[in-house]
């Protein structure tokens, strides 16, 4: 694959992102500089071949990418600007408001500076998590400093291409309350559901399905880092909290009517329409999530399979699908509870749901129905 970017690319932050930037850049022979204060970090980044560290004697870099948590973002910014005065800096911090508004304050060359931020990530950190295809199909989103010379954007926008994202184009204030919507509720969302579980007992723990899984995956993110993030996307952030917050004191109300009440028909007039509504305002901003390849979300028809716990089963399995002809549209993998089984939960188009459970059954797959 021919790239557009040029070295070399100081990458200033070896943590998830900066490390897997230096992975994608040096698979296509982008010469990578690693800079980090922590020296386990840097040599942990090289060891897994983000890169080389940088050296007092090092080139130039063409282009700086401050990979570092929001609240040092802009410190690291305005370094990188005055240490490399020909070089192009960017930063992938995931609020762009506060950094842009610290280095208007502290009189930055805004020129030579484009935010950006690319929408990936895992619930690992460090450079012992970072992957070569992190940004793969992922938007990268490009913020103009209101003072970005063209050349510096056009940067920005190879990098994001050269490594597999898609760039798109926003102001620093519409990116900041996107993502509080997006990304930094649904985080607080799934740790405060999470933090429910502290108190749970064993049998309470083991009713416990895919469902709860789902909700709190992304409980298991790193504390510090989402400190920062929340900290500096406050106001945004505070906006939606306090609209589900509303929502939730409706739901509770509706709630009490109902504990109070001796049966289904004597619960206040709207109390059950309440929490109807509510669970369909659910259903309907989850349909409006964009789906595969990023188009209107389809509707799939969904085959279970058991899948026994042993090496080589979920691979057979899907070589089968493969060997029916059949296109793997998405794929979820469900445990059970104290059996050495999972469920395999394989969404196809629906027209092609009856020949797979044909040919599946017909290799000896035993489907959940």
């Amino acid at each position: 694959m021919n790239v557009a970017t040029t070295g070399p690319v100081r990458v200033v932050g070896t943590g998830l992102l900066g490390a897997s930037l230096g992975l994608a850049l040096t698979r296509h022979g982008v010469p990578v500089q690693l800079q980090d204060p922590s020296r386990t970090a840097l040599a942990l980044a090289r060891d897994v071949g983000a890169g080389a560290p940088a050296g007092t004697t090092a080139d130039p870099p063409a282009l700086v990418v401050v990979a570092a948590p929001p609240d040092v973002t802009a410190g690291a910014v305005a370094a990188a600007l005055a240490d490399h005065p020909d070089a192009v800096v960017t930063d992938v911090a995931s609020v762009k408001g506060h950094v842009l508004a610290e280095l208007r304050a502290c009189g930055a060359d805004l020129t030579r500076y484009v935010g950006s931020h690319p929408m990936a990530g895992r619930e690992r950190s460090g450079p012992s998590a970072a992957v070569p295809d992190l940004f793969l199909g992922r938007p990268w989103v490009i913020t103009d400093s209101g003072a970005s010379r063209d050349d510096a954007l056009l940067a920005v926008r190879h990098l994001a291409v050269d490594v597999g994202a898609v760039p798109v184009v926003m102001d620093a204030d519409e990116h900041d309350a996107a993502v509080a919507v997006v990304s930094h509720v649904p985080q607080l969302a799934s740790s405060l559901v999470a933090a429910r579980l502290r108190g749970a007992d064993d049998a309470t723990l083991a009713l416990a399905g895919q469902g709860l899984r789902d909700v709190t995956r992304l409980a298991a993110s790193d504390p510090a880092l989402w400190t920062s993030i929340l900290a500096a996307n406050a106001a945004a952030v505070r906006d939606v909290l306090v609209a589900l917050r509303t929502d939730l004191d409706v739901v509770v109300a509706a709630l009490d009517q109902a504990t109070e009440a001796n049966g289904p028909e004597d619960v206040q007039l709207g109390a059950l329409a309440t929490i109807a509504r509510a669970l369909t305002d659910g259903g309907t901003g989850a349909a409006r999530i964009p789906g595969k390849h990023g188009g209107a979300r389809k509707q799939y028809a969904v085959t279970t399979v058991l899948v026994p716990d042993q090496p080589g089963e979920l691979a057979r399995l899907l070589g089968d699908v493969g060997a029916a002809g059949v296109n793997l549209e998405d794929l979820q993998l469900e445990h059970a509870a104290g059996r050495p089984v999972g469920m395999a939960s394989i969404a196809v188009l629906p027209a092609r749901a009856e020949h797979l459970e044909t040919e599946l059954t017909a290799r000896g797959w035993r489907l959940v129905t």
